[in-house]
Parts: C-alpha cells; sequence; structure tokens
C-alpha cells in the first residue's frame, strides 16, 4: 500500500493503516513495512485504538521495538506539518478517547523511546483527571490533535446536513476547544477514514494535516485514502 508511506512529497492529507486486530496484520507483514520505510527513506504510517483490547500489546511492542532496532525516527503529524516529517521513520497514532487503555501503554513507549499522536475525539465530556492525564502524555514529548467533536463519519453527515454545518459543529469546534486549553492543533484525522476533497479543502483552511486511513480488510467500503 504504497499510500500509507510518506516519501517527503509535501502532501496535506496523509493515509495510516491500521495494527488493530480485525485489520489482521501479521507481524511479517508489519517488518516488510518497516524494511521499505528504511530501505527507501520513507515514513509508514500505523495507527490503532485501545492497547490491549483492539490491539494486542504484543503487536504494538513488535512494531515499535522493530521501529527502534532499525534505527526509524519516531514521527509526529506536527512534524509532518512543520514540513520536518522525514524518514526513515515511523509515524504512529492512537485514536479516539481511550485515556485509560493509551496510559496502560506508557510504559511501552517509554521503554522504546516511542512518540505517539493521539488524535481526541468528544473533547468535551473528558474529566479535568482525564484531560490531566492527557497533559503528561504530551509532557512525556507525545501530541494531541483533533478527531471530530463527536466522531460523526463526515460524507454522509455532509451530504444530509451541508459542508457548513459540518464545519460549524464537527469539526471547528474539536480543533478550536483543544486549541483554547493551549494545544497546538496542526492535523485533523478523519473518523472511520472517511472523507471527500470538498471536506479536505474545508478542513485544510483550519489544520496543515488531514489523516485518513486504508482499509486492509474486508468492509463494504472504497480506500479512503487519496
Amino acid at each position: 500500500m504504497d499510500n500509507v508511506f510518506y516519501d517527503g512529497d509535501g502532501r496535506k492529507v496523509h493515509c495510516a493503516v491500521s495494527l488493530d486486530d480485525e485489520a489482521n496484520q501479521t507481524l511479517d507483514s508489519i517488518d516488510t513495512g518497516l524494511d521499505r520505510a528504511l530501505e527507501r527513506g520513507e515514513v509508514l504510517e500505523l495507527y490503532a485504538h485501545r492497547p490491549g483490547v483492539t490491539v494486542q500489546m504484543a503487536t504494538l511492542e513488535h512494531a515499535i521495538k522493530g521501529a527502534q532496532e532499525r534505527g526509524l525516527r519516531f514521527v509526529l503529524y506536527s512534524d509532518f506539518a512543520r514540513g520536518e516529517g522525514t524518514g526513515p521513520g515511523v509515524a504512529l497514532s492512537l485514536d479516539d478517547s481511550s485515556v485509560e487503555q493509551w496510559n496502560n501503554a506508557m510504559p511501552l513507549f517509554r521503554q522504546y523511546g516511542a512518540k505517539v499522536t493521539f488524535f481526541v475525539t468528544r473533547w468535551a465530556k473528558f474529566s479535568d483527571e482525564r484531560k490531566a492525564q492527557l497533559a503528561g502524555f504530551v509532557a512525556e514529548g507525545h501530541e494531541l490533535q483533533a478527531h471530530g467533536v463527536s466522531h460523526l463519519r463526515a460524507p454522509p453527515f455532509v451530504e444530509e446536513h451541508g459542508l457548513e454545518t459540518y464545519m460549524d459543529e464537527e469539526a471547528v469546534p474539536s480543533i478550536e476547544a483543544m486549541r483554547a486549553e493551549g494545544y497546538a492543533v496542526e492535523a485533523f484525522a478523519y473518523p472511520f477514514g472517511a472523507r471527500t476533497h470538498e471536506i479536505d479543502e474545508a478542513l485544510l483552511q483550519h489544520v496543515s494535516i488531514l489523516r485518513s486511513i486504508s482499509f486492509s480488510w474486508t468492509w463494504p467500503v472504497q480506500d479512503a485514502c487519496p
């Protein structure tokens, strides 16, 4: 899947491949991706959701340990936004709002020096305690980026309610709420990877980088990557 490897071409819409168990990635496949990133000087983009729940800790460890052993740098989406996301490297992101499971993976990230982008949804529902945990992640060199107010699938919502409503109610508030608390939000990940060029253009007025996902398992959807 060429589109999950970033080769420094300056693209604004990125694509990641799932490590979650339901994607049925083999460890050999992960190794092949890491090897390609090293050999071609690219950044392999990987994502998952809930360590220990949707993705086995062993799978996550295999990926980040493999990156460390190959000397791949851990790239954040803010690096892409600033034009510094060069390879060889790995961009690992975790999506949604599973702060407890993310926190459980912190010892693993510390062990291998991994840095992670957390694409956060439902920000307004976080307690002060959860927000404090997220702030602690950032203090350790990770980052927070936006993932929508209510984790809506963008294209059908836009078709039914219009682009302006999507931007005003779902996308922009998720960005601005985090910025209001001091986070330099520079990227937005589409829930379910669902996107259109029209929505891309609107969102790129507010952030520098968008992230979709490549469907590497059987779903009744078209691949969302450009």
